[in-house]
């Protein structure tokens, strides 16, 4: 089966780079899919699991906002954060979403509550990702 080149970068630098024979992200539009050839596009991501089918295996990657250009040969994710499964430290991820939930409970101004839920967004993101590895 052929392959499309994957790329994903964040402030920080490139997360990771590998060949997928399908790519699965979730964009403000929906759920997209992507396989080699496909025509050139570009999507807002939202807060969600980036999936990279491989041979048979999934690669999953928690990504939080930011954007996904589509081109036949290649994929670039440019997210504000990402981070691979593999990678994620659940504890933190867990105590970043019980102080994001007391944050909700105790915050009132409309700014401070709309981070607080972006804060618990990005940590079940995580959580859900760190359980969907293989």
């Amino acid at each position: 089966m052929s392959k499309i080149k994957v790329n994903i970068v964040t402030p920080d630098g490139p997360v990771c780079e590998m060949d997928a024979n399908m790519v699965i992200a979730v964009t403000e539009a929906g759920e997209i899919g992507v396989l080699p050839g496909h025509i050139a596009m570009v999507a807002p991501l939202q807060i969600g699991a980036l999936r990279l089918k491989t041979d048979g295996k999934t690669e999953t990657v928690a990504v939080h906002g930011g954007f996904i250009e589509v081109r036949p040969e290649v994929v670039t994710v440019l997210a504000q954060s990402a981070e691979m499964a593999k990678s994620i430290d659940i504890a933190r991820a867990k105590r970043a979403a019980e102080k994001a939930e007391a944050d909700l409970k105790a915050k009132t101004d409309s700014l401070d509550l709309r981070l607080a839920e972006l804060d618990l967004k990005r940590a079940i993101n995580r959580m859900q990702v760190y359980e969907q590895r293989v």
